[in-house]
């Protein structure tokens, strides 16, 4: 009988089952991405058991996962251009692709990592990958079909005079910079050329005249496009905003700019204090699976990697979104665009 416990305790402490339960995955994700049945089905499958906590800021990311070197958390969501401050820091370990079987059904786009800026990064040891895309979302423009009838071809469209007092724009600046970048034909729109500054500030002070109003979530863009009879819309959260006009019988279009959407992409990484590396393998492989997939789709009003959509073919221009050259000049700025600043006072130092 003494035999026998010894040897079970041993085993015990081998495996880590029995005297220490089920395993447990932290995962730290935004809001509708892991959504009640995934999570079921995911420990059912496994055994083990998950721990969410969902965020709604890049900051609030940041702060959690930095404040004890990355061991709180298994794996987690992030976008690209968030991405590379976590793997300068040291927060996330490189993946092993060949473990998440489900990459082999995302769209063409998705698979070639190489191509998304961001993902995989030459060591001395060779190519590391440090993300699996996940989901996406274009920022492409809506507009009312009863007062635009031609769908807008260029990001233009937004500064257009016919539209003044009707259109409405997300309230960051980082990226509205962007915009203007993109409207004045800059090489990239996240590295703007010192004597591009000038032009791109008079730009968003022209824009700024011809909005009327600006807005920081999804549901409060809802309610100006419809409280005010908006004609146009740049939809930062993408077809989640469409989605959300239609179900509100709303008969509004979506069009993607000649210039190129900006687009974010969302990714699962695994933290450098990962407990059970091939558990969070496990996540991100349940997660691109159909289930998950439809769920994002129908629940979230968001895109999918694994599922064919109008912005996920070859000949639909996405820019993914990277770091900009100073982000804290870009909301500087941008604060003094918005408070109505003349072009000279919002570029004085």
């Amino acid at each position: 009988m003494l035999q026998w416990l010894v040897a079970a305790a041993v085993l015990s402490a081998a495996t880590g089952t029995a005297a220490a339960g089920p395993a447990v995955l932290r995962v730290l994700a935004w809001p509708g991405y892991a959504e009640p049945q995934v999570v079921r089905s995911f420990e059912a499958r496994t055994g083990a058991r998950v721990e969410l906590t969902v965020i709604d800021t890049d900051e609030s990311m940041w702060q959690r996962l930095n404040a004890h070197g990355g061991q709180d958390f298994d794996v987690f969501a992030v976008n690209t251009a968030e991405l590379q401050r976590y793997i300068q820091a040291g927060l996330v370990q490189p993946l092993a692709p060949e473990k998440i079987p489900n990459t082999e059904h995302q769209q063409p786009r998705f698979r070639l990592r190489e191509a998304i800026p961001g993902l995989v990064h030459k060591q001395a040891a060779g190519a590391r990958t440090y993300a699996i895309p996940f989901t996406y979302s274009e920022m492409g423009l809506i507009y009312d079909r009863r007062q635009i009838s031609v769908p807008p071809t260029s990001i233009g469209a937004l500064w257009d005079p016919r539209y003044q007092g009707k259109v409405i724009v997300y309230g960051g600046g980082t990226h509205n910079f962007s915009l203007a970048a993109q409207k004045l034909g800059a090489a990239s729109p996240f590295r703007i050329d010192q004597a591009l500054w000038p032009r791109t500030v008079e730009a968003l002070i022209d824009l700024r005249r011809n909005v009327l109003g600006f807005y920081n979530q999804p549901e409060e863009s809802i309610s100006l496009f419809r409280r005010h009879g908006a004609a146009l819309m740049y939809a930062n959260y993408g077809t989640q905003q469409l989605h959300l006009l239609k179900s509100q019988g709303i008969d509004a279009g979506y069009a993607i700019p000649r210039e190129g959407a900006l687009a974010w992409l969302d990714c699962w990484a695994i933290t450098r204090g990962a407990r059970d590396p091939a558990l969070a393998h496990a996540w991100i492989d349940e997660l691109l699976g159909d289930q998950a997939s439809k769920l994002l789709v129908e629940h979230q009003g968001l895109a999918s990697t694994t599922t064919a959509s109008a912005a996920s073919q070859p000949d639909v221009r996405l820019i993914w979104l990277e770091p900009v050259e100073d982000a804290n000049r870009r909301e500087t700025l941008w604060a003094r665009v918005r408070s109505g600043d003349r072009a000279s006072k919002v570029l004085a130092p």
